[in-house]
């Protein structure tokens, strides 16, 4: 299939493939990510390892962290070698070797196997997949934004059933039911890949970017100064993107242990479990994405729509206010009681994933399709590593502080990261102007 489609036409038939890849890797990560906190804290007796809840956290931060920082290494070895096809199934073959050690996991040792096979096998599936949605449409065509969007709901349709049935699954039957249904997930993308790619796709990622005879050269020294000049706000927009999912992934560590311990959960008589609330933030972006994403198009054939960096800094901005909502929680408990019995109302868990949605919609899909616009050509798939990396910092730091919670309260977390999203978030839209302008205009 070739990508040089004409720009009225609908979206190709690739991009609903890479949508359903995308979607069941997703369902396998984000299920797994649902429970992990709550099998590292479970005694053993419940069929957990017995972690302390400082431990776990930093584990948890530095597992994250990993998953974001190897797809530096993928998207390198993807433009230099691989190619991104190739890519791909790497990825999905050794993370679906990683969730079947956490299946089987009873002992520390195949807890740290899976989880150092999932950081590896992402590294070569994350940067990759993104990089072959913009390679379906040719430059400068207008649909692009909108795959990213339909992309980025692959995502949350994924995480959102897995994070119910994963739950499920690890409430009624145990935790390492809902690893191997992450497993039997990942499996059923890659059988679709693997069947479907040379029909949909083409030629597309089935050779590296970069000619192998650049791999001599320094790839700096040929960049253009306009190049460089995109390159370096690709890099100042991945900085504040840390600032942002440092905050955002207290979703999984901080957040889900205050919601396990303070939160009433109860709704008509029946205890929602702790993991479901993990995935109200999917089931919102897959609503909101589509109201997003017209939105923006509204005001664009207006002439207003803002330009990344402002719904950037917007996303910044609402972070922080969901973690305003997050205190309330904690205000209404009387402060960091120590008391499980004294708990907090579940609308403000359900209005701080809203706010945390709508910024995450603001922000993360958005950054998706800027390092696409600004990228060199020869180094595409490197500068979505560079950009998922930031997760990598993000997470790491987003680790300590849920550690840092577990001694000092949830609320002193909640007011650092209140104040640090809101001064980052405005920061950025202050220096919107000069962004746009050393992006030549790309912005």
């Amino acid at each position: 299939m070739s990508n040089k489609l004409p720009s009225i036409a609908r979206h190709p038939k690739g991009l609903y493939l890479l949508f359903l890849t995308e979607m069941w890797e997703r369902f396998s990560y984000y299920g797994m990510r649902a429970i992990l906190v709550l099998y590292l804290t479970a005694a053993y007796v419940r069929g957990g390892l017995g972690f302390t809840e400082e431990n776990a956290s930093l584990l948890y931060g530095l597992f994250t962290g990993f998953v974001y920082f190897t797809p530096l290494i993928g998207g390198w070895l993807a433009d230099r070698f691989i190619g991104q096809r190739r890519s791909i199934t790497i990825g999905s073959l050794i993370m679906l070797a990683g969730q079947l050690c956490l299946a089987a996991s009873t002992e520390r040792y195949l807890l740290y196997c899976g989880l150092v096979l999932l950081i590896l096998g992402n590294g070569f599936f994350k940067p990759n997949i993104s990089v072959m949605v913009g390679d379906l449409y040719p430059e400068g065509d207008s649909r692009r934004d909108g795959a990213y969007t339909i992309f980025y709901m692959g995502i949350n349709v994924g995480a959102f059933c897995s994070s119910l049935l994963v739950g499920w699954l690890s409430v009624k039957y145990g935790f390492r039911s809902g690893f191997l249904a992450s497993a039997i997930g990942l499996a059923f993308g890659l059988l679709f890949y693997q069947l479907l790619s040379p029909r949909l796709l083409g030629e597309i990622g089935l050779k590296p970017k970069a000619p192998l005879l650049e791999q001599r050269q320094s790839v700096v020294k040929t960049l253009t100064h306009e190049e460089r000049s995109r390159s370096a706000v690709i890099l100042i927009l991945t900085l504040f993107s840390v600032a942002f999912f440092a905050g955002y992934e207290q979703a999984g560590s901080s957040m889900t242990l205050f919601a396990e311990k303070y939160v009433d959960r109860m709704v008509g008589g029946f205890e929602v479990p702790t993991a479901w609330l993990q995935a109200l933030n999917p089931l919102l972006i897959v609503v909101l994405a589509p109201v997003m994403s017209l939105v923006w198009v509204l005001l664009g054939s207006r002439g207003k729509e803002p330009a990344i960096p402002i719904k950037m800094g917007w996303g910044l901005v609402l972070l922080g206010l969901g973690f305003v909502v997050l205190l309330g929680a904690v205000w209404q408990r009387g402060g960091d009681v120590a008391d499980t019995a004294v708990k907090a109302n579940i609308g403000f868990m359900v209005g701080a994933y809203f706010l945390h949605t709508v910024g995450e919609l603001c922000l993360s899909p958005i950054g998706l399709s800027m390092v696409n616009r600004l990228s060199p050509v020869s180094l595409a798939s490197l500068m979505m590593g560079v950009w998922l990396a930031s997760s990598f910092v993000a997470n790491m730091l987003a680790g300590y502080l849920a550690a840092f919670a577990s001694r000092v309260g949830a609320s002193v977390i909640f007011w650092i990261l209140t104040v640090s999203s809101l001064f980052f978030g405005t920061l950025l839209i202050a220096l919107n102007k000069w962004l746009v302008k050393n992006s030549y205009g790309r912005l």
